[in-house]
């Protein structure tokens, strides 16, 4: 299956971004598609950059054989480990060169948690949104079979999906959660209460400091730009501290936190760095609600 975003072409150029995906069910497969992919690419001058767990790396670079050299490779589980790095980290490609790029990715590689997979899913409708104008961009991305994910909707003019789903709650907070309402003044009262709970089930203290400073800048938004109060939940789930924060605020920007917003705005920052800071970080925004939820992984 082969699903692309692009529109019509113009002399044989791609009109837009191209956006597309394929399914495969073995290694065998993966590398066939992948391989022809890269090759195309570099006949036509194309910078390749390949962001795929290692093990793709491994057989994809075996395959390619003296080409190998001629390709970037990354670690998705660095690169994209959290979903929303990962419109960062094209746009600085993008950026370093100025010719046509083509990407290959793995976005949703197995064993991800499911709140990664909805991530990288949001992820995926999202990035025809913020490469729409870039007309020398195409990148590809490789599903694998036992994911169970069809990526046919977010990989064809996926603009209405991402807003859809960016404006959908996330699921319910569990009823074991500990729940605390704040304020302004209850800011450092929070921060004292989370790192008792997370020094408790072996957070280190390197993690410690990052989730505190990104739960900081999440709460602040939530008196800031949200009625002045936000309510925090907090539980572990398989092996993971996470942070529900909800306030009655309203983001209009679908790319917040994946753009770096200008040294003197007013807002963005705080989602940005909790997006560098969390293993993963998940927003939500409607009419009368802003949901961010901050994934730290215990080990």
């Amino acid at each position: 299956m082969l699903k692309d975003s692009a529109t019509d072409s113009l002399h044989g150029a791609p009109a837009g971004f191209l956006h597309d995906a394929f399914v495969h069910v073995s290694d065998e497969e993966f590398v066939q598609r992948s391989a022809a992919l890269v090759r195309e690419g570099l006949a036509a001058g194309e910078t390749i950059v390949a962001v795929l767990p290692p093990e793709r790396i491994a057989v994809l670079r075996d395959a390619l054989g003296p080409l190998h050299p001629e390709v970037r490779f990354t670690d998705m589980t660095v690169a994209g480990g959290n979903p929303a790095r990962l419109i960062p980290y094209w746009r600085g490609v993008i950026e370093q060169h100025p010719g046509p790029v083509r990407g290959l990715c793995e976005p949703a590689y197995p064993g991800r948690s499911a709140a990664a997979y909805d991530e990288v899913l949001l992820h995926e409708a999202l990035s025809d949104i913020a490469f729409a104008q870039d007309r020398a961009f195409r990148l590809h991305c490789a599903y694998d079979a036992s994911v169970g994910i069809d990526p046919t909707a977010t990989h064809s003019g996926a603009e209405a999906l991402a807003e859809k789903e960016f404006r959908i709650p996330l699921d319910d907070v569990p009823d074991r959660a500990e729940r605390w309402e704040f304020g302004a003044d209850e800011l450092g009262q929070i921060r004292q209460w989370l790192s008792g709970q997370a020094a408790s089930h072996g957070v280190s203290r390197d993690r410690l400091e990052d989730l505190s400073l990104a739960l900081h800048e999440i709460c602040t938004n939530s008196i800031r730009f949200g009625g002045g109060r936000g309510r925090l939940a907090v539980w572990i789930a398989d092996g993971t501290l996470i942070c529900d924060v909800l306030d009655c605020g309203r983001i209009d920007d679908l790319l917040v936190g994946r753009v770096l917003p200008p040294l003197d705005g007013l807002g963005g920052r705080g989602v940005w760095l909790a997006n560098q800071l969390c293993d993963l970080a998940q927003l939500r925004s409607g009419d009368d609600f802003t949901q961010v939820r901050l994934h730290t992984r215990l080990r």
